[in-house]
């Protein structure tokens, strides 16, 4: 086996890291020029809201109206219940960030509701209402400080306290579905 002198392979060997290490930068550099910037704070909560909202939207009009009364357990809220404290909650955010009192009962009551379109119409207000809110808030608005009950909160973690709620009762939900046999919009194959 023929040796090759260290001097010999020292030169390719210090050249490599150098050229590895443009490569990189090159690499690097094209990828920081393909990034572009983070969307707007009123854009994110804006299409988190919706995003959770489109979601119940969507269980409230595929649900068959005759399993609206469904219930987990006996001790749980029916499907219809579900829904209805979901977007009822929203107003829990619409309200104070709207310079308005918060709805005076935790849940609207499912005899004020009777029907499923009464309920899909009533599910459909409180997203568009609440994203209107959004709408109507600047970047600077979304920081403004609200009374939020007994304490002062930013209009802006209030919405997403409210995002977050809104995706707990959509995980019920989907319990739901799955006990009564079928499967979540959300779950279904794309076309």
């Amino acid at each position: 086996m023929k040796r090759i002198s260290f001097f010999a392979i020292g030169p390719l060997l210090c050249a490599f890291p150098a050229h590895a290490q443009d490569t990189m930068n090159k690499d690097a550099m094209k990828k920081d020029a393909a990034v572009k910037p983070a969307d707007p704070e009123l854009k994110v909560v804006l299409d988190s809201w919706n995003e959770i909202g489109n979601k119940l939207i969507a269980m409230a009009e595929d649900f068959p109206e005759d399993k609206y009364d469904f219930k987990a357990t006996p001790a749980e809220r029916s499907f219809a219940e579900q829904l209805l404290h979901a977007a009822g909650s929203m107003y829990y955010f619409t309200n104070p960030a709207m310079g308005q009192k918060p709805p005076a009962a935790e849940d609207p009551k499912r005899e004020q509701y009777k029907t499923k379109a009464d309920i899909v119409a009533f599910v459909k207000k409180s997203v568009a209402d609440g994203a209107a809110a959004i709408q109507s808030k600047s970047e600077k608005g979304l920081m403004q400080a609200v009374l939020y009950g007994d304490q002062i909160a930013r209009v802006l973690d209030i919405a997403y306290g409210l995002i977050e709620h809104s995706g707990e009762h959509y995980g019920q939900l989907v319990v739901y579905y799955r006990l009564a046999g079928l499967v979540p919009p959300e779950s279904r194959p794309k076309k």
